[in-house]
């Protein structure tokens, strides 16, 4: 189970319909606590992918590096990376699959139209041949 605090979700919110009609992506930095991840904070990467970011995004590893020691500078983790799908529904592609880490959430919301749908979160297996769906809580009302 991974919750999304208020604050975290207005963040990835706004960076998924500000990137509308591309894809955008962040990481998700916070705490396990009973057994379930919380996230305190998002933050906005660069979707740095080099062709059409309309179905693709890449994180850049020292981004990624930034936001990890920013998470420690802070008392908290990384715990997952968000990314949207415009006009599309929230799922785990064959390409996030094979560009995942075993140990992240990974957090998908669907934007149609420039508003956000809906959003799934998955995590894939050691081996990411597989990904299996994890619950997911966003304050309501948003």
């Amino acid at each position: 189970m991974i919750r999304i605090e208020k604050d975290a979700w207005r963040t990835v919110v706004g960076h998924a319909e500000a990137a509308y009609p591309n894809e955008c992506c962040g990481a998700l930095l916070g705490v396990c606590e009973n057994g379930a991840k919380l996230v305190k904070e998002a933050v906005e990467l660069e979707n740095a992918f080099t062709g059409s970011r309309r179905n693709r995004y890449e994180v850049r590893p020292e981004d990624l590096l930034r936001a990890d020691r920013a998470a420690r500078d802070r008392g908290l983790d990384l715990i997952g990376i968000y990314h949207s799908h415009p006009d599309c529904d929230a799922y785990f592609s064959a390409t996030d699959l094979k560009n995942s880490c075993p140990w992240y959430s990974f957090v998908v919301v669907s934007v149609r139209g420039g508003k956000v749908d809906h959003v799934r979160s998955f995590l894939p297996n050691p081996e990411q041949t597989a990904a299996e769906a994890e619950d997911v809580e966003i304050p309501s009302g948003n």
